[in-house]
């Protein structure tokens, strides 16, 4: 049985500089000299923050942390920029993969930290610095302690925030070489209370996707605009239409939203009646066919008005996400670690309206993401002033450690 105590590390600095340790006979977990250099390590991720796609040089920084720890085999450029390390027992038994992402976010940090981004208009807004230093943190203690009986994988998945990172992922071959039968990850949520993790059966992501709606008429004079084919009429309409498709309300099976995200008509000048307009469109809903459904029924309304008005129409489709189901006997197996090390847990603010391609991995595997809270208070994601609190790092990988020894035991 684990003991949570509560220790201050002075030499830390972090949001509160409190950190959790879990001590247990059954496992070596994370040493004060471990908590310092992840955070260090974290830190450094945070200072250099890539975008999806681009993530060149954070796969780099985890290739060599990883060298360190010498698993068994580090598979690169997966899916992209992607990297996961392998953890073999050489005992044939399940393949159990934990996930983090690489990607950062196009936001201007706004905090006056030591460690703030470097790169201007580029910043970790979404914690993923730290979900990949809690997959090296579980690492660290897997390396020490190996498990009894298959395989540990960690994955660092790239360009999860445009929703094509994890797809890309598990469509590469060499993903044959992992191919999951379990996999869990952690996000954190603010105004979840700290060190509580919210996870639930079912349905833990909505599904959603962007769309983009570009219009093309004729330009006129402003002083005779009936010259020319503008597309003002046409978007006005279909705004109204476009927000009718999805009302939001309840999270239940039927749930649907479209939210309208930017709208463009023409040049900013006052002599041209415009010619060009653009819509851009998110559309989520609780079920990946119902999303489906909604793009279509867009589609097909900016067709009819593109019509009416005599304009021409064109979509791009983008930040494509599946839902995320969390399978159940996933969310047992985490719930049932959590309850063992004393970690809070429940379904507090789930399921959730944002997307996550995480999902996707349950394709294939027992799934379940965890939803780790950093307080009440915190810094919503992708916000200027979010930064990744250190002291969750030996909350997130005790929990991943546990279910990696319930899975697999220990040698």
């Amino acid at each position: 049985m684990f003991i949570i105590e509560t220790m201050k590390l002075d030499t830390l600095n972090s949001t509160d500089n409190i950190f959790l340790i879990l001590k247990g006979a059954a496992s070596k977990m994370l040493t004060n000299t471990d908590l310092i250099e992840l955070t260090e390590f974290r830190q450094k991720l945070h200072r250099h923050p890539e975008l999806s796609g681009e993530e060149v040089e954070t796969a780099r920084t985890i290739i060599s942390a990883l060298k360190l720890i010498s698993p068994t085999k580090i598979v690169t450029k997966i899916g992209g920029h992607g990297v996961a390390a392998i953890f073999d027992s050489g005992i044939s038994g399940p393949t159990v993969l934990f996930r983090a992402e690489l990607d950062a976010l196009p936001i201007e940090e706004c905090n006056n930290i030591d460690w703030r981004s470097l790169i201007a208009g580029k910043s970790h807004a979404c914690g993923h610095d730290g979900h990949m230093t809690i997959l090296l943190a579980l690492g660290r203690m897997i390396a020490r302690n190996p498990v009894a009986k298959g395989r540990i994988i960690l994955m660092f998945q790239p360009s999860e925030e445009t929703g094509s990172g994890a797809k890309a992922v598990i469509e590469d071959p060499k993903y044959d070489q992992i191919q999951a039968d379990w996999a869990f990850a952690i996000h954190t949520k603010p105004g979840s209370p700290f060190g509580y993790v919210a996870t639930c059966p079912g349905l833990i992501n909505c599904a959603s996707l962007g769309l983009k709606i570009k219009l093309k008429g004729k330009t006129a004079h402003a002083a005779n605009p009936e010259d020319g084919t503008p597309p003002t009429q046409a978007i006005a309409k279909l705004i109204t239409a476009l927000e009718a498709l999805g009302p939001g309300g309840e999270l239940n099976d039927n749930f649907q939203l479209t939210t309208i995200t930017h709208i463009q008509i023409g040049e900013p000048t006052f002599g041209v009646a415009p010619s060009d307009g653009i819509i851009y469109i998110t559309i989520r809903a609780a079920k990946d066919e119902l999303l489906i459904k909604i793009e279509a029924s867009a589609r097909n309304l900016a067709l009819l008005i593109a019509k009416e008005y005599g304009l021409k129409v064109e979509f791009i489709l983008s930040d494509v996400f599946s839902t995320s189901i969390n399978n159940q006997d996933a969310y047992e197996v985490a719930v049932n670690a959590m309850n063992a090390i004393g970690v809070s847990n429940g379904n507090l603010g789930l399921p959730m309206k944002a997307s996550e391609d995480f999902g996707v991995f349950g394709w294939s595997a027992k799934a379940a993401m965890l939803c780790l809270g950093p307080g009440e208070k915190y810094p919503a994601l992708h916000n200027p002033n979010y930064d990744f609190p250190d002291s969750l790092i030996p909350i997130g990988s005790a929990i991943f450690e546990r279910i990696a020894r319930d899975l697999l035991g220990t040698k």
